[in-house]
This record gives C-alpha cells, sequence and structure tokens, in this order.
C-alpha cells in the first residue's frame, strides 16, 4: 500500500468510525427515551392498578420523547452543514 493510499484509509476510517459512534449515540437515547416512559408507565399501573391505561401514556409519552431527540439530531444536522 502506498503512503498516500495509507493515509486516505485512516482519514476515511476515522470519519467512519465517528460517524458510527454518533449514529449509535442516537441510536441509545432513542432507545433510553422511549424505555424509560414505558417502564414509568408499567411501573404506575402496578402500583395505582390502572393497567393499561398509564402504560399507554407511557408508550406515547415515549414516542414523543423519540420524536424529540430525533428533532434536536436534525437540527444539529443541519447547523453542520451549513
Amino acid at each position: 500500500m502506498k503512503p498516500e493510499e495509507n493515509e486516505k484509509f485512516t482519514d476515511y476510517f476515522g470519519k467512519s468510525v465517528r460517524a458510527l459512534s454518533d449514529y449509535l449515540g442516537i441510536g441509545f437515547q432513542i432507545a433510553v427515551s422511549f424505555a424509560f416512559f414505558v417502564l414509568v408507565g408499567y411501573w404506575a399501573d402496578e402500583k395505582f392498578g390502572t393497567a393499561p391505561l398509564l402504560l399507554l401514556v407511557g408508550v406515547v409519552a415515549g414516542m414523543i420523547g423519540m420524536v424529540l431527540v430525533l428533532m434536536k439530531v436534525v437540527k444539529n444536522a443541519n447547523k453542520k452543514n451549513r
């Protein structure tokens, strides 16, 4: 491998790893926000005996949380591209 090719490969690989870590972080944020609200809804249903009402509220709140995380990510991505 030529030195120029090696430098291009390391640059490309480094950018790929950074992008992968960004996307994994986003996925983790989405999963945690959804799971948190669903588990809180499930716990509240068990505590108050209102099954499945609060679980459904937790699912809706989790979906809203996911949308908010995605909107934040898209907004930051748009700022970077300008």
